[in-house]
């Protein structure tokens, strides 16, 4: 049962700094790293190293094609991860002294992803397999309409969430993937109550799981609302704590763990990952994630 991602690959450009620039203001940063970002390329990462197996379809300018063979030594299936001479997406990240992140983001290479490249990649699929999309590509109405089409489940990850999310068929999607304020942006709502009426009564089809950072994470399914609390660790950096959770949630969910065993599995390496800088770099791995719960569940 893979896991068939169409997903960003970014190249984030990583600045320590006391706090956040202000608009006319110049400051200093005390360090400075490239990496491998890119929330495609992020919740990847954590899917292979919490043991699916997954595809990534992608593209990246053709002077990148190290990225590419990065993603393969995590043991991430690239077949269709493809070159363009369109510069790849990027994205400028200050992570300040309080473990936020502000981050500017160009699209890129990201942007090409087409229709024909969907069907490369989901004619190999299998009837267990999951399809897995963000916000940071183009043709998501075509990956969730397509996904459809062959009868594979389909999560979806709104980030970063705009306008057009609430265009999309939402009748493709079976498992909604949000934080607090993409959840309160659709819902039109920021109490955390009213905003589970709201995905009740208008995405009944799907499961819908909020990510409430320091509360935890609540997850909506088959009438049942189910809630599991975020472990207490010291934050260093923020950057892709989100994008490690999906990862580590839809690989257990997907292995047929039971929910609450799938999100607490998903808190421990979203908490894990907070104590490291960088994005794919700070996701932990299986053996740490099963150390971590076993000193942390009682």
């Amino acid at each position: 049962m893979a896991v068939i991602n169409f997903g960003s690959i970014n190249i984030d450009h990583v600045y320590q700094v006391d706090q956040f620039v202000q608009p006319g203001e110049t400051i200093s940063s005390s360090d400075y790293q490239q990496l491998l970002g890119g929330k495609g390329a992020n919740q990847s990462v954590a899917l292979a190293k919490a043991g699916s197996e997954v595809m990534h379809v992608g593209r990246l300018n053709e002077l990148d094609a190290h990225i590419k063979q990065f993603m393969i030594k995590q043991g991430i299936n690239c077949k269709y991860v493809t070159c363009t001479e369109t510069p790849t997406g990027h994205a400028i990240i200050q992570v300040a002294s309080s473990g936020e992140n502000a981050i500017v983001l160009f699209g890129g290479a990201n942007k090409e992803l087409g229709n024909q490249d969907i069907l490369r990649a989901l004619d190999s699929a299998n009837p267990n397999d999951w399809v897995l999309t963000q916000n940071e590509t183009s043709a998501i109405e075509k990956v969730l309409q397509q996904a459809k089409d062959h009868d594979l489940k389909v999560a979806f990850n709104p980030a970063p969430m705009t306008d057009s999310v609430k265009d999309l068929p939402h009748d493709c999607i079976d498992l909604l993937i949000v934080n607090e304020v993409e959840a309160a942006e659709i819902s039109g709502t920021e109490d955390i109550d009213q905003i589970e009426s709201y995905f009740r009564e208008y995405w009944p089809h799907a499961e819908v799981i909020i990510t409430l950072g320091k509360q935890g994470v609540r997850m909506l399914c088959e009438g049942e609302t189910l809630n599991v609390e975020a472990f207490a660790v010291e934050a260093i950096d923020t950057t892709a704590a989100g994008d490690t959770f999906i990862g580590y949630f839809l690989s257990a969910y997907n292995q047929k763990q039971d929910r609450v065993t799938a999100l607490k599995r998903g808190c421990a390496a979203s908490a894990l990952a907070v104590t490291k800088v960088g994005a794919s770099q700070s996701i932990p791995s299986t053996e740490e994630v099963d150390q971590f719960l076993s000193q942390h569940n009682s």
